[in-house]
């Protein structure tokens, strides 16, 4: 991601999802303002319950990386419901580290050279990692069902009780197994504001298993801010 001098640094306003992204500077420009907040060298964004306004800055240069639910654990090593809703500086996560890399992602001649670098850093923290496969299969099954698995089957496939299962979620992805599900199905129903858009929005919200559009309503009101029109209309909301 790259703001060179021409750019239209507006703002735009990114919803939340269940994922986890590093931003790793590689120029002396700050990176952008988060909810006006001034971020200056590399950052991690956690999990968010709520919409951020975000404003790259003039100059800037960033490799961002979006980790999928669940897996930014296995390179952080800090239980993400302590994290959520928090942007940190990637050295108070990484420590040293984190300006050596950034060193050598910002003496490096292109992108391709800054991808390899980070990417090798990252495979070898992964290699150290003990997979577990029940959290894996459950964010697999609700991916697999746009959120609309129910809850009991989750518990029944992995063996642990729901208070078991709702602890590893904390740990891994920052949210119970209930408000995953939850989050899941509304970025599934924005999936399908995209893939439709000749669509009414009633048939949006059944299409994405609302039982209501007061529920579907609600969801996005609380993730974005605004109704499902509103999101629709809006040129500066990423989704």
């Amino acid at each position: 991601m790259e703001c060179d001098d021409d750019t239209d640094t507006s703002y735009i306003r990114v919803l939340p999802d269940a994922c986890v992204e590093l931003f790793l500077n590689y120029t002396i420009t700050p990176v952008g303002i988060i909810n006006n907040e001034l971020h200056k060298r590399s950052i991690v964004t956690f999990r968010m319950s709520r919409p951020k306004d975000v404003q790259m800055r003039k100059g800037s240069g960033v490799i961002a990386v979006c980790f999928y639910p669940g897996m930014a654990y296995k390179f952080i090593q800090i239980p993400m419901y302590v994290l959520s809703d928090t942007t940190a500086a990637l050295s108070d996560i990484w420590g040293s580290i984190s300006t050596q890399i950034e060193d050598e992602i910002a003496e490096s001649s292109n992108n391709e050279v800054r991808v390899s670098l980070l990417q090798k850093y990252l495979l070898r923290e992964l290699a150290n990692d003990k997979n577990n496969l029940q959290i894996a299969h459950c964010l697999r099954q609700v991916q697999l069902s746009g959120g609309l698995i129910p809850l009991g089957k989750l518990v029944n496939d992995t063996g642990f009780s729901q208070r078991h299962l709702s602890r590893k979620f904390q740990e891994y992805v920052g949210l119970s197994p209930k408000e995953y599900l939850r989050v899941s199905r509304f970025i599934f129903s924005l999936g399908h504001l995209k893939k439709y858009p000749l669509c009414s929005l009633t048939e949006v919200a059944y299409k994405s298993g609302y039982y209501d559009q007061a529920h579907f309503i609600r969801d996005y009101k609380d993730y974005t801010g605004y109704t499902p029109g509103q999101v629709v209309q809006a040129s500066y909301i990423l989704y």
